[in-house]
Formats: structure tokens, C-alpha cells, sequence
């Protein structure tokens, strides 16, 4: 077993947006100082952490300066290159592990490890050059063509009707000089999104979030409500299983995310996942007793992994810098008053320096004692905020 990282040690986290911040946040409240590598000298997490190293991911002399000062480095997201990872984890513990993370980046290989686990996603092909385009059935259209890697928040995917359509949008994804790989996935009858948050220990013990229910707009996630609303036991069950035992083949350590598909006949459909804490878990800071970054660290340092515990009930709203632009012109900060006069109201905002249209600038969440509490106010903010019920 891992031997525990005592308060007092810097942690370390690759990436420096909103992710990140809250990570160190739950570390400080901890008593570890942090580390942050990321080459924005305003990054969010940058701006709040005792190190901000300033370099590229792959820096061989950012990456150095990352190990030397930390007992133990983590990831912000995704994207950030799975080689970095390796290379830090011959100086120091890295946790999710850089193979694990690898699976994460690439469409294909995190649909292969779904159907190795005997988790059911979507039909697919891999399509990675133009005699393959050709060679697709037309049993998986309508659909939606994503590029295998870098995609996120709706970026680098498109829905495909017919064949002309599949043509089109994947040349249209393809790089000046190279192939870009794609995957092509069914459009399924889908009923409803939910996410299953797991934190996995190095000695394999493992905890759960409750499920939850997720309303995406144009890609990006805009409503999480806890308890999920529609989900019966059953598929509640199935998901938290498929997701442990996801979390298991991978040997993760960390907090992994699984977003799954309810679909109209019940049945449940792996879509992606995510190794790091999720936008669709961030209603935990407010409405558990530990939130998705708490265990984030916490299993970062080998420290005991506690079942989080959801003393109230919550809906999460997106916070995109359309806002700031709700009026038109040169960008206007809202009027957080109006919003935080609502009962429950909890206002995070990320601390990022330019608001843009589809930016994620912070979240709203509200606690309530019922889900019908906590949702009314959610839908006053929204009419405050002149976001689209729900």
C-alpha cells in the first residue's frame, strides 16, 4: 500500500483552470501547500496556489521543477498529454496513472475498454482514413462523427444524416497535412444523461457520489440535479457497478467521472469518461459532506477514502460568459444580487480575467431540505439570470 503524504507536503496539478483551482482548494483546506504547472500566468488555479510553474506540459524543464518540489502530482483534465504523466511518475507518485488517462484520451481506445468491461455504449466504427469513410454501414446513421482525441464540451464532433453528410464533416475535421481519426456513433433514443462519480484508493478500495441527472445545451453541461429525478433503483445500481468496476480494469487511483445514456427503453449506454473531478459533481462542494475534490486529494495522498454523504438536495447551474453578454456589446458583469438573495444560493466563480461566449465562468448551486426546493429556486435564477428553464 502507498504509504499516506502528511499535511505540510506540496501537491502537485498538471493544468491551471477551474479544475484545478478547486483541487487546491480542498488541498489547502487540508493543510498542503500546492503546485500548479501551466504556462497562463493568470490561470485560475495559478493565481491561487503557493507554486505556479509557467511552462508547457511536455516541458522537460517545467516538468522537473513540478517533481522536485512535490510529493505527489495529479491532472486537471483529460488533455493534458499522457506522456507528461509517465515522465513525472519516474520522480514522484502520479495518480490517475498516465495509462489510465491515455484510455481517457482517445474515443476508440475508451469504447474498446467499455465493451472489454462488458459495459454496453453505443454502436460505433473507427474511421481513420478515407477507404474506411467508404466503408461504413449505413446502420449507424443518423449519427454523430467525433473527432477520437481533444474533443470536449460539444468541440470536434458533428451530427451526420446521410452518407453526403458523413463525407463532408469528416474531410471538414481533418488537420492541414495529416489524417485525423473520428469515430461515428449511432444516435440513440435517448430519454435522459446521467454521471456516476468514483473515487478509487491505490489499495482498491472505492466510493461513490450519487447518480447524477444532467441537461446538456449545445454540447456543454447546463443543469445537474441531485437526486436524480428520473432514475429508478435499477439503473441507478447498474450504473454505479459499471462504473467501479471501469474504475477496477484501469487500476485507477483518483476520482474518475462515467457519463452514461438512459435510453427510452430503460437501458443504460455508456457515452465517455472523464479521470478527474466533473462539472457534473461540483454540486458536491455545497450538498456533501466531502466534496469530489476532498477525494481527489485524498486519494492522491493515500488517505482513507470516506462514502460521501449527501445531506441536502441540489440542482447546479452552468455559468457561461454568455451571461456577461445577455445585453449585448462590451461585456456586463450580472447582477449576482438578484441571484443570491434566492434561498440555498452557493456562487463559485472561477476567477478567469475575460468572459467568452460558451466559457465556463463558474456555477450556481442551490441545497434545499427537497428536490422541489431546490429546484424552485434554481428556476428564479434562472428567470433572474434570463437562463432557459429546465
Amino acid at each position: 500500500m502507498t504509504a499516506f503524504v502528511f499535511p505540510g507536503a506540496t501537491l502537485g496539478v498538471m493544468g491551471g483552470g477551474q479544475l484545478a483551482r478547486m483541487f487546491v482548494h480542498a488541498a489547502q483546506q487540508m493543510g498542503y501547500a500546492t503546485a500548479v504547472l501551466d504556462a497562463d500566468e493568470n490561470s485560475p488555479a495559478g493565481c491561487v496556489s503557493h507554486h505556479h510553474i509557467r511552462s508547457g506540459y511536455l516541458d522537460p524543464a517545467g516538468l522537473t521543477a513540478l517533481a522536485a518540489v512535490c510529493a505527489a502530482v495529479t491532472t486537471e483534465f483529460e488533455n493534458v498529454p499522457a506522456a507528461a504523466l509517465q515522465d513525472l511518475a519516474a520522480s514522484c507518485p502520479v495518480a490517475p496513472s498516465g495509462e489510465a488517462v491515455a484510455v481517457c484520451q482517445d474515443r476508440a481506445a475508451e469504447k474498446a475498454h467499455f465493451l472489454r468491461c462488458g459495459v454496453p455504449c453505443a454502436p460505433h466504427a473507427l474511421i481513420e482514413n478515407a477507404m474506411q469513410l467508404g466503408k461504413v454501414s449505413a446502420d449507424l446513421l443518423p449519427g454523430i462523427l467525433k473527432t477520437t482525441r481533444m474533443g470536449y464540451d460539444g468541440k470536434g464532433q458533428a451530427r451526420v444524416s446521410t452518407q453526403a453528410e458523413l463525407s463532408a464533416a469528416w474531410h471538414g475535421m481533418q488537420s492541414a497535412g495529416s489524417s485525423t481519426s473520428c469515430v461515428l456513433e449511432k444516435l440513440l433514443p435517448l430519454k435522459f444523461e446521467i454521471s456516476v462519480i468514483v473515487a478509487r484508493g491505490a489499495d482498491g478500495a472505492v466510493v461513490h457520489f450519487p447518480v447524477q441527472q444532467n441537461l446538456h445545451r449545445n454540447g456543454i453541461l447546463a443543469v445537474t440535479q441531485v437526486p436524480a429525478p428520473d432514475l429508478t433503483v435499477e439503473v441507478q445500481t447498474q450504473a454505479i457497478a459499471a462504473a467501479e468496476k471501469i474504475a477496477a480494469s484501469l487500476n485507477y487511483v483518483g476520482v474518475l467521472c462515467v457519463e452514461f445514456f438512459v435510453l427510452q427503453d430503460g437501458s443504460l449506454v455508456a457515452n465517455e469518461m472523464a479521470p478527474r473531478p466533473h462539472n457534473s459533481g461540483h454540486y458536491s462542494i455545497d450538498a456533501c459532506d466531502v466534496s469530489q475534490f476532498d477525494l481527489q486529494v485524498r486519494a492522491l495522498v493515500s488517505a482513507p477514502l470516506i462514502a460521501p454523504r449527501a445531506h441536502s438536495a441540489s440542482v447546479m447551474l452552468n455559468l457561461l460568459g454568455d451571461l456577461w453578454f445577455a445585453h449585448g456589446g462590451e461585456p456586463t458583469e450580472p447582477d449576482w444580487v438578484k441571484v443570491l438573495v434566492l434561498p440555498g444560493a452557493h456562487l463559485h466563480l472561477y476567477g478567469k480575467t475575460e468572459a467568452r461566449t460558451g466559457r465556463k465562468m463558474g456555477h450556481l448551486t442551490f441545497t434545499a431540505a427537497t428536490p422541489a426546493l431546490a429546484r424552485d429556486a434554481a428556476l428564479q435564477a434562472c428567470g433572474a439570470l434570463g437562463l432557459p428553464s429546465f
